[in-house]
Order: C-alpha cells, then structure tokens, then sequence
C-alpha cells in the first residue's frame, strides 16, 4: 500500500468542541505501529526508536516464528515502553476478496466461524500478558476484515480492548467523532521519509492524528527503508513540542477521557 497524499483535512473542531486538546499544547499525536511480528522490527525498528526516545506499538501474530525465537526481545521491548498488541494467533483474512489469493485455506476467515474467532483472539490477549504482564490491550483486524463466515467477530470483542484498528486512513478526521473500535490506519511501503512527514504534518494542520503501521523496515516484507523510517524518526524527535509520539493504547486511553468529558 503506498502512501498517496490527499486533499487538506477539515479542523478537529468540526464537531462543535472546539478543537481537540492535546497533552501539553502539542497540535497532533502520532502512532507508530508495527504488524506481525518481524524480524526487522527487532533488528532495526526497535533499536531506531529506542536512539530517539519514541515508544512504538508492536502487533504480534503470535504463531510467528519471531515470537517464539525472540520471546525474549520481545518481552525486553515490551520493559522498555513499547506497546504489544493483539493481531490475533493465525492472521486469518477474507480469501474471497480481491488481491487475497495468498490467503491459506488453513487461514481464510470465510471458513472459520465468529466464535472461533472470538475464542482466538481472547487466547491471543492471555499470551500476551504471558509476555508483558499487562491486562489491557488493544487490537489491529488483519487486512481490516471483520467478516468471519459471514458474521462479524470484531463487535462482541469491543469489552476486550481499550481500541481497535481497522480500515485505511492516515489522518484521523476529527477525534470528537472517532470511533475507538474503527481506528483507520495507512501502511506505508516503498515511500521517502518527505513523504511520511507529509502525513504527520497533515495531522498538525488538522489538529488530529496519524496512525502508521509499517511492516517491514529495511527488510523483510511490505517495507519501508531504514533510511524513511530514520527521516521520519528524526523528524518527531525533533518536533516533540508539536507532536505528540506515543504507544497507541497510551494515546486512545487519553482521546477516551477527553470524548467522554465532552459529553
């Protein structure tokens, strides 16, 4: 998925708030994810974030083999401030779409039922704690498919999780009117540094959020280059007085306070 630069986003006020008020005075915030569990996220992302003090959220697939290999690595990055968060045991996505001809048939969402489903993902959250030591979570839908033979599996998973991401966005339009559980997100591959910061600054101006999940970085599948990934690193450490840069279960348990006092 390459990144593709939009038209100008309307105010965070558009929903007759105000604008949204985040930590500090900062003028947007920015989530760093990382899906599936790769190798490169431990060699190289880990490590570009710790340099820079930004704390990233991780989404493991937990029948990965980086995740048996590197528990250790994981659980280290997990003491060290970064989010672990639940991309469920087998990454299950819908066969029958479009471009998911890689999808196994051991692994197609349209032949595994909602519960199973369910019961998958709740397993997922009690290995995880078995990592971190941490009871609340949150959530990246694989491929943004809710549909498990036919029924959606996400919505009765909602008590489960602080926030859930699916469907694509960069920049969140208007965090009064987020749904927590509809998180958009965009997954860069191939694209400059210029151009990751293109997003981050779309965010400043709307006063809102941008939610990247990278898979590779400088390897491995669906990637970015160290050197895109380094830019953008550089640019929010530099710019921490506009931006806030933080694990995204740390920044949607802030937007759900500020939401529900509006209220």
């Amino acid at each position: 998925m390459v990144l593709l630069l939009g038209l100008p986003l309307a105010p965070a006020h558009a929903a007759g708030h105000g604008p949204f008020p985040w930590p500090d005075g900062r003028k947007a915030a920015v989530s760093l994810a990382y899906d599936d569990a790769l190798d490169s996220q431990l060699d190289i992302a880990i490590p570009a974030l710790d340099r820079v003090g930004l704390k990233g959220s991780f989404y493991l697939q937990l029948s990965r083999d980086p995740v048996r290999d590197r528990m250790a690595e994981w659980r280290q990055a997990a003491a060290n401030g970064h989010e672990l968060g639940n991309h469920t045991l087998f990454h299950q996505c819908s066969g029958s779409l479009k471009g998911h001809e890689w999808v196994e048939p051991s692994r197609d969402l349209d032949r595994t039922s909602a519960a199973q489903m369910i019961d998958q993902v709740r397993l997922a959250n009690v290995m995880l704690t078995a990592i971190d030591g941490r009871t609340q979570r949150t959530l990246t839908v694989p491929c943004g498919d809710v549909i498990a033979d036919g029924e959606n599996y996400v919505a009765a998973l909602h008590p489960d999780f602080v926030a859930i991401k699916l469907g694509q966005g960069a920049v969140t339009p208007d965090m009064w009117a987020l749904d927590p559980y509809a998180v958009t997100v965009e997954a860069p591959e191939g694209v400059t540094g210029q151009q990751l910061i293109q997003r981050v600054q779309q965010a400043i101006e709307a006063g809102t959020m941008v939610n990247f999940t990278f898979h590779g970085v400088g390897g491995d599948y669906l990637s970015v280059s160290r050197q895109a990934h380094d830019e953008l690193l550089g640019y929010l450490a530099m710019h921490q007085d506009q931006v806030w840069v933080d694990t995204f279960i740390n920044i949607m348990q802030y937007v759900r306070e500020q939401q529900a006092a509006a209220h």
